[in-house]
């Protein structure tokens, strides 16, 4: 007599349903560093958000959002966004409305 014969015979008048584990949303442990960056670019300020956990997909949607929200460039890659400008602040605010956490870095 297997598990599921003897859980028939405790509850006789239970009927047995199919049921789907339903797929866990990403959640980012660590929170996502903000910094502003000049060096190696030609004296051009970046803003810099690193510590992405989740799949590039995702990644890319958030570096759109943020890129046509604040309407400047950038550009992602290998778990990092980089956006153009010191716009810390701003995007520091974007990530939070998207309920991510952020620390920033730097002045």
């Amino acid at each position: 007599m297997d598990l599921r014969d003897q859980l028939k015979n405790l509850f006789p008048t239970h009927e047995e349903q199919d049921f789907e584990m339903p797929e866990e949303a990403f959640k980012q442990k660590e929170p996502l560093v903000c910094k502003f960056e000049k060096k190696g670019r030609n004296g051009k300020p970046v803003t810099i958000v690193e510590g992405w956990e989740g799949s590039d997909e995702d990644l890319k949607k958030i570096s759109k959002k943020i890129k046509t929200t604040l309407g400047i460039g950038g550009s992602e890659k290998d778990g990092t966004i980089i956006i153009q400008g010191d716009n810390r602040d701003k995007i520091m605010d974007i990530l939070k409305e998207m309920g991510f956490k952020t620390k920033r870095v730097g002045g």
